[in-house]
C-alpha cells in the first residue's frame, strides 16, 4: 500500500489519539484539520453515519477522510443508547441528564442509573469506519462484547470506557493500557479490518 495522506472526521480528542495510534505502523499522514465541521449525523446506524461524516470531509477538504461511528449498544435497554451514544444524555428515552462536568461524564450517569439493579449487564461496543476517495468508500467493521460495570473505575479512556469491562478481563477499558486496548477494542479491529482490505485491492 502506498502512503496516503487523509484528513480524520472528528474533533474528538479520544478518537484522534487511538486512530493515530493505531495507524501508526501503517502508511498514513494524518491530517487533524483546525476547522471542526458541523456534520448532522441523520443515518440511522453507525455506517450510513461514518459515511456521511467522511463524505463531508472529503467535500470540504479535498483529500481522502477518514471517519468512524460507534456506540455501546446494551442489551437490557435494547441496544440504546447505539447511533445515539455520544449525545446519550440528551435522550427523552430514561429521561434527560444533566450535564455537569462533561457529556461523556453525563452520558455514564444516565446509562448507570438505567442500568441500576439490572442483572443482564451485557453490552458491546461497534465500530465502523469508511475511507472515501472521492470514488467510493472503503469500509472496516469492528466489535468488542462485555458487560457494564456497577461504577465507573479508571483513567485512561473516555466515554463509556469507564464502565465497560472487555470479555475476558476484570478491568474496565479505562483501566487497561492503551496498546491492549488497542488490540480489542471495536476501533481496532474496525481499522485493522480496513487496512486489510486497502491491501487486497492494493490502494
Amino acid at each position: 500500500m502506498e502512503e496516503m495522506k487523509v484528513v480524520l472526521a472528528t474533533s474528538n480528542r479520544g478518537k484522534v489519539e487511538e486512530i493515530r495510534r493505531i495507524l501508526e505502523p501503517f502508511r498514513f499522514e494524518i491530517i487533524v484539520p483546525e476547522e471542526k465541521l458541523r456534520v448532522e449525523e441523520k443515518g440511522n446506524t453507525f455506517l450510513e453515519n461514518a459515511l456521511i461524516k467522511a463524505k463531508a470531509y472529503f467535500d470540504r477538504f479535498g483529500l481522502p477522510a477518514l471517519a468512524d461511528d460507534s456506540g455501546l449498544e446494551v442489551e437490557a435497554l435494547g441496544g440504546y443508547p447505539g447511533v445515539f451514544s455520544s449525545r446519550f444524555h440528551s435522550l427523552d428515552f430514561g429521561g434527560i441528564e444533566e450535564v455537569r462536568d462533561s457529556e461523556d461524564e453525563a452520558n455514564v450517569r444516565k446509562l448507570l442509573r438505567l442500568m441500576k439493579g439490572e442483572k443482564n449487564r451485557r453490552a458491546r461496543f461497534v465500530c465502523w469506519v469508511v475511507l472515501y476517495t472521492g470514488y467510493g468508500g472503503v469500509f472496516g467493521y469492528g466489535e468488542c462484547r462485555g458487560t457494564i460495570a456497577d461504577s465507573p473505575r479508571g483513567e485512561k479512556g473516555f466515554g463509556y470506557d469507564p464502565v465497560f469491562v472487555p470479555e475476558g478481563f476484570s478491568r474496565t477499558m479505562a483501566e487497561i493500557e492503551p496498546e491492549e486496548k488497542d488490540s480489542i477494542s471495536h476501533r481496532g479491529k474496525a481499522l485493522r479490518n480496513l487496512i486489510r482490505t486497502l491491501e487486497r485491492c492494493r490502494i
